[in-house]
């Protein structure tokens, strides 16, 4: 029997098992491919959401989990000289790093929920997910650095240079408004000298007609006088 959603759809046998799959640790699954891609894609996701809010957001208000205090604390007693802005990949692949930071990782199994799955970290800050800006780091690692970038005002480079593109391209968009609305206005007047004219040219040609017809009735009248005068 299919699983279902919330909205009562259903739910492929497929999908229920790459669910089932990403609930569990990383190293149960070892390197099978499609588990890999649903991982990759998973994280991806994550990646995408957490940049658009550092973009939106001011970092430095943002908080990432309940135990943040507790992270950024045991973070920097733990790597207090680890640059943050733009990491070196070995602080945190080395043998000599991953011995540092497995005991600190650890102590967040059960705080943090799903402390060690994949995660996308970006080495430089200031820039965004590209290829060459993202290695895969634990999710507790991910959450460190982060929460240290954002309270430490290093991910605001993000967020003032979405905020400053953003801003001129609302004043671009305002000035092709008030471009627009100035064409509208001028096209609106000529229209009306247009309309103004034309009813001036033909309350002149209607004077004109008027006056000729009154001229010629005068002088037809004059003949029809001297006709008589003579019949007389």
């Amino acid at each position: 029997m299919a699983a279902t959603s919330g909205t009562d759809e259903p739910v492929s046998e497929e999908l229920v098992s790459v669910a089932h799959a990403l609930s569990l640790p990383a190293e149960s699954y070892g390197n099978d491919p499609d588990i890999e891609m649903a991982w990759a894609m998973r994280a991806m996701q994550h990646a995408e959401v957490y940049y658009k809010l550092i973009s939106s957001v001011d970092p430095q208000f943002l908080k990432l989990t309940k135990v943040d205090d507790q992270i950024y604390s045991e973070f920097r007693k733990n790597f207090e000289t680890l640059r943050i802005d733009v990491l070196d990949p070995e602080e945190l692949k080395s043998e000599s790093a991953k011995e540092k930071w497995r005991p600190f990782c650890l102590k967040f199994n059960g705080i943090v929920e799903d402390f060690n799955y994949g995660t996308l970290l970006r080495l430089d800050c200031s820039q965004g997910y590209t290829e060459e800006n993202t290695i895969f780091a634990p999710r507790i690692q991910f959450f460190a650095i982060e929460i240290a970038r954002n309270r430490e005002g290093y991910n605001k480079a993000v967020y003032i240079s979405v905020q400053d593109k953003e801003g001129e391209k609302g004043v671009n968009n305002g000035g092709e408004k008030i471009a627009d609305s100035g064409e509208e206005e001028n096209t609106k007047n000529g229209g009306e000298k247009g309309a103004d004219s034309g009813e001036e040219k033909e309350e002149g040609i209607n004077r004109e007609d008027k006056t000729d017809k009154g001229g010629k009735g005068k002088e037809a009248d004059k003949e029809i006088n001297k006709s008589g005068e003579k019949a007389m």
